[in-house]
């Protein structure tokens, strides 16, 4: 269809940047950041281009001579055009200060050439015909979001700047891009990490099995929910029915099991009524697709904060994330790392809190004490370097009975459902341990205080 046509370009501005640089090697810095060697359309231009970017490298002079001798010893001096051409390139502009100007377009019509090049692999996808029809639509949006993420590195910015749009935020109220954090729920929780969960982090609560990581983590979504915050949920381990039902009965303190086998009384059918009611105009969203892709993810996370907006990502659990494909080998460690990279990058580009549930290894088991550390995250390294926040559930009664505890503890009462939330890392404050009181039949944490006063 446009196999005829000539794709964006513009020579003139080309020879603009290229003459800009041979009259201030300078002025390099000022578009180095955005542009790149092969945002240059004629083969001879990027080949310039990459003989300055090498020279200043090495902290040497740009000029006709040192571009001509570094072209020479790369055996290209005669594929620019010669040092003819590097002596015409200085006459095309007057004076190099607009040299940003002219990057600019060289690199607007660079991204108009990627557009079309992207354009061209999404039709592929759709000939391919594939029967998985949500994994081609990731595929497609992915290929447009490298589009529009290549399109330069962030460059510094003076504290002035930030203080002034730090404030704009502030006074305007909250919204999508605002800093304020968001509230857990839980006081003593958002009072360690500083007001609530902060824009930007990425979040791991991890436990063995059944102490209650995807309960903990639901619960925070409902309430950052009930508090008008946006929320999504990937659960890829359990139904977005089993979820509802979760949060059902933590909302209208019926039991559980008896909402699942549906033998609620006349008196609490009222409150799961009324539960609906309150749960129905909540702002959360749940994805139950099993076995996701991380690519799969971060397409529809980018999708419904631009649909809906999205404050807070919830994801249950890291290790049923499925990698890009890339490790055939098997290692699981390196997938994983691959993984928690990604998730901290959602955090950063959607400016939100993500929370991320995690297993932790058997070897807590061996411990006298059962007490997790960091080294217990399975394919920890890099979950713990990219975490900002690390915090473990822990719950003395699930290890030691009432009697052995009162012969260690006399005198002290035995902390039957109290789960201590142990905060291991915390890369921006302090860490710290709090206690919660979890509600089994109601799959629900609350704080402690809160519960014996009640």
């Amino acid at each position: 269809m446009y196999s005829n046509r000539v794709q964006p370009h513009n020579s003139e501005a080309e020879d603009s940047v290229l003459g800009s640089l041979l009259l201030d090697g300078d002025s390099l810095t000022k578009v180095s950041s955005f542009l790149k060697s092969e945002d240059f359309f004629y083969e001879r231009n990027k080949l310039c281009y990459e003989a300055c970017i090498n020279l200043i490298s090495r902290n040497e002079a740009i000029n006709q001579i040192t571009v001509a001798h570094e072209l020479r010893i790369q055996g290209q001096l005669d594929l620019i055009g010669g040092i003819e051409r590097l002596n015409e390139l200085p006459d095309i502009v007057p004076t190099p200060a607009h040299i940003t100007h002219y990057a600019e377009i060289v690199h607007r019509t660079s991204v108009m050439r990627k557009l079309i090049s992207t354009s061209n692999s999404i039709a592929e996808i759709g000939f391919e015909g594939s029967p998985d029809m949500d994994n081609s639509l990731s595929k497609a949006e992915e290929l447009l979001f490298q589009v529009r993420s290549d399109r330069g590195s962030r460059d510094f910015s003076s504290l002035s700047e930030v203080l002034d749009v730090f404030l704009e935020e502030t006074t305007q109220g909250p919204d999508i891009n605002s800093l304020a954090p968001v509230a857990s729920g839980f006081n003593q929780f958002d009072e360690i990490l500083g007001g609530g969960l902060q824009r930007s982090d990425l979040v791991i609560i991890a436990a063995r099995p059944s102490l209650g990581k995807s309960s903990l983590a639901f619960n925070i979504a409902a309430n950052a929910a009930l508090q008008g915050n946006n929320v999504g949920i990937f659960s890829l381990e359990m139904s977005k029915e089993q979820i509802a039902v979760r949060l059902l009965s933590s909302e209208s303190g019926v039991d559980s099991s008896r909402l699942r086998l549906s033998v609620v009384n006349d008196a609490e059918m009222q409150k799961v009524f009324e539960s609906i009611g309150t749960l129905s105009e909540i702002p959360l969203y749940i994805d139950d697709t099993p076995f996701q892709t991380i690519v799969e993810m971060r397409s529809k996370a980018r999708r419904l904060q631009a649909e809906r907006g999205l404050d807070l990502l919830i994801v249950d659990y890291l290790q049923l994330i499925n990698g890009n494909g890339d490790y055939r080998s098997g290692n699981r460690v390196q997938e994983m790392g691959e993984i928690s990279r990604s998730l901290k990058g959602i955090a950063r580009d959607l400016n939100v809190p993500v929370i991320a549930c995690s297993q932790l290894s058997r070897a807590i088991e061996q411990r006298p004490d059962h007490r997790p550390l960091l080294s217990d995250l399975r394919e920890s390294g890099s979950i713990e370097q990219d975490a900002d926040i690390v915090s473990f559930i822990h719950r003395e009664d699930r290890y030691i009975d009432e009697e052995t505890w009162e012969k260690k503890n006399p005198g002290q009462p035995y902390p039957e459902n109290i789960a201590e939330i142990i905060i291991a890392k915390h890369r921006n404050g302090r860490t710290g341990n709090i206690k919660l009181f979890f509600q089994e039949n109601l799959v629900k944490f609350e704080n402690l205080a809160y519960y014996q006063q009640n």
